[in-house]
């Protein structure tokens, strides 16, 4: 029950974040979330990177913002996500890469998108569900979970949020930025 409560607070919080100007469908591979609430001591692992402009590769100057919350399983073969977004235009999709702080790495797992470039302002949650060892991609596709897992603890993984306005050139500005307009490095909580 403390997990639907949570849910729902989030919920709440993100709609306060920014006006929801669209509705997106989150992926195919999207199932029931569970919030993390962010004060647990218990040793489970829990994630919660801020996404902001200034930690891309290179860094953008750019007003969005966003946060993603991931909580692992109690069994490790699974995670439970959720994506926000603010001030952002033309999301076309989000990941998470393997890599370093300040180093572009492959993409390794889904968490919204692709969909069409141009889609215009786009504020709140925008995606949430449950990945496993069957949605790796990339380098880690047909790897054991736990891979992903040591990587994420690490710091070596990152969350990137892509934009595209549909309109060559690329990299134009905010809401066009295919590379990446906002990221945020993922470390356990503990971690830190």
């Amino acid at each position: 029950m403390r997990h639907n409560a949570s849910l729902f607070a989030l919920c709440v919080l993100a709609a306060a974040c920014g006006e929801r100007t669209r509705t997106v469908a989150a992926p195919d591979f999207t199932l029931p979330v569970m919030a993390d609430e962010g004060h647990s001591d218990d040793g489970e692992d829990h994630f919660n990177p801020k996404l902001l402009g200034k930690n891309e590769n290179p860094p953008r100057m750019t007003a969005a913002h966003g946060r993603a919350v991931f909580h692992v399983s109690d069994d490790g073969q699974s995670v439970d996500y959720m994506l926000v977004v603010n001030d952002i235009t033309n999301v076309r999709q989000s990941h998470i890469h393997v890599g370093p702080p300040g180093v572009n790495g492959p993409i390794v797992v889904f968490l919204y998108g692709p969909v069409p470039a141009g889609g215009g302002p786009i504020s709140g949650l925008i995606a949430r569900g449950t990945f496993s060892a069957a949605n790796l991609i990339g380098p880690l596709a047909g790897h054991p979970f736990s891979e992903l897992l040591a990587d994420m603890r690490s710091g070596n993984a990152y969350v990137n949020v892509h934009t595209d306005d549909g309109i060559a050139p690329a990299n134009t500005g905010p809401g066009d930025f295919p590379g990446g307009e906002i990221r945020g490095q993922l470390m356990d909580k503990h971690q830190e």
